[in-house]
């Protein structure tokens, strides 16, 4: 089974994946991005002005497969 590595940029810090996580193949590894990318929007309890997230998908050689990304834009209406 391959493994894939999900890195994650939040727009000032680079956290990457040492473990990585065994998976059968991109459609799962995109499920998984999915699903921490969920994990992280519920997490946010106040927003900040403006805030991007970029997940990066690799394989065990590096080469990144897939991106996803969020950004949280909060506009106060009056």
């Amino acid at each position: 089974m391959p493994r894939f590595f999900i890195d994650l940029h939040d727009g000032s810090n680079l956290v990457r994946d040492k473990e990585g996580f065994d998976l059968p193949d991109l459609d799962a590894a995109r499920a998984q991005a999915a699903r921490i990318m969920t994990r992280i929007a519920q997490g946010i309890v106040e927003g900040p002005e403006r805030q991007d997230y970029v997940l990066a998908v690799r394989t065990e050689d590096g080469i990144v497969r897939l991106r996803m990304r969020m950004s949280l834009d909060p506009e106060p209406s009056e």
